[in-house]
Formats: C-alpha cells, sequence, structure tokens
C-alpha cells in the first residue's frame, strides 16, 4: 500500500487550529483513494534542524514524503532583519543575504538527508498571504522561498507553491493567522493529492503544481 508521511511544521500540522476532523491530514484522507495510507509526521514550531528528529522517526512502510518548512526558520529571523541599524540599503541587504545564504544551505543539507532515503519527495513553499504580514515581511519570504525554489529544482523535485493555493484570507485561520484554515487547509491537501497523483504518473522531476 502506498504510505504518504506529512514532514515538516504546522503548514501540516494544524489540527490545533481549526475544528476537530478538519485538519490537513484529516482532508487528505478524504482525498486520497482507499489504497493510500497517510500519516502526519510534522510537528508545530519546527524548524529545520527539528526535522531530522522526524525522519527518525519515518514509519517503516512509508513509500511517499511531503516537506513543508521553512515558515518558521523565517520568523526566528524576522526580528534580526527588521530590527538591523545597518544605515544604508546596500548593508541591509548585506545582512539579508547571510541569512538567506545560512538558510539555503541548510535546507540543501535536509533535502540531501531526505533523498538518502531513496522515497519520491516534493516540498512547498511558504506562503505569504498571511493577514497580519507587512510588506518587508513579504519582501523578506520572498528570498527565503528563491532558496527553497532553488533548492527543490537542484535536486530535481516538485514544488507545492503554497503562495498561490492559499491566497485568500479565508485560508488562514481565526485562531491564529499565521495557520492553514479549514478552507487553506482543504486546499492543501488537494494539492497534496494532486502532485501525488502526477508522480505516480510522471515519475520524479521537476515542476511546480500551482492549483488545488
Amino acid at each position: 500500500m502506498p504510505h504518504v508521511v506529512l514532514l515538516g511544521d504546522s503548514i501540516f500540522d494544524n489540527a490545533s487550529y481549526v475544528s476537530p476532523g478538519r485538519s490537513v491530514l484529516d482532508q487528505l484522507h478524504k482525498q486520497l483513494s482507499g489504497d493510500w495510507k497517510a500519516t502526519l509526521g510534522a510537528v508545530d514550531g519546527a524548524t529545520i534542524p527539528s526535522v531530522s528528529r522526524q525522519i527518525a522517526m519515518l514509519p517503516a512502510d512509508a513509500t511517499h514524503l511531503m516537506l513543508s518548512i521553512g515558515g518558521n526558520d523565517a520568523i526566528g529571523q524576522s526580528g534580526q532583519l527588521l530590527s538591523d541599524d545597518s544605515t544604508t540599503f546596500a548593508e541591509s541587504l548585506h545582512v539579508l543575504a547571510g541569512v538567506l545564504e545560512e538558510f539555503r544551505i541548510a535546507y540543501r543539507e535536509l533535502l540531501h538527508q531526505l533523498l538518502s532515503l531513496s522515497k519520491p519527495l516534493a516540498v512547498c513553499t511558504i506562503y505569504d498571504a498571511i493577514p497580519i504580514l507587512g510588506p518587508a515581511h513579504r519582501a523578506g519570504l520572498a528570498g527565503f522561498n528563491e532558496a527553497i525554489l532553488r533548492e527543490a529544482f537542484r535536486a530535481g523535485l516538485p514544488v507545492i507553491d503554497l503562495r498561490i493555493i492559499c491566497d485568500q484570507r479565508a485560508d488562514f485561520s481565526t485562531t491564529s493567522p499565521i495557520e492553514p484554515s479549514e478552507s487553506g487547509g482543504g486546499k492543501i491537501a488537494r494539492a497534496i493529492r494532486l502532485a501525488l497523483d502526477r508522480m505516480a504518473e510522471d515519475g520524479m522531476g521537476s515542476w511546480v503544481m500551482a492549483h488545488a
């Protein structure tokens, strides 16, 4: 039986922010045909370094992996970036470039770790239509997403572009506006199912899923 495991953070582990039975995993179970199994390995609050613990706990029968990580890493850096004392635009960009390079290297190492498992893998971008985000935060997220896309394409991996899939206010939880709502979770679940369908038909290789 094919078995997809969701790795990463609260983009997948959003049960605390929606009604019972309406999490991403719950909705994915309804999307998948009966010959598929789905398991949640993602943990709310996870960052790139903590995904290693999720990998260590992968079910032995896992056949496919989905990864959504990076949002909490970006949040962790936002304080440094937005409070930077640089006096020129060029100096601010220099600080940002250093942060993004560290993120890119860590993300690449995580992908290498996952690819060593020899299982089909797809990754997600970080959505940026979060209602409470201002222009500065969105501009910063663009750099993190560029790093994700660059490393995913370098590794020949499919990408689910959550920036386009979750682009409405209703896609974000009223409990915590940085988390997927029932509506957003439904879109994410459908995108995962469509990505799995395409992976089964076309095999591995880089492409972008931008609809659900």
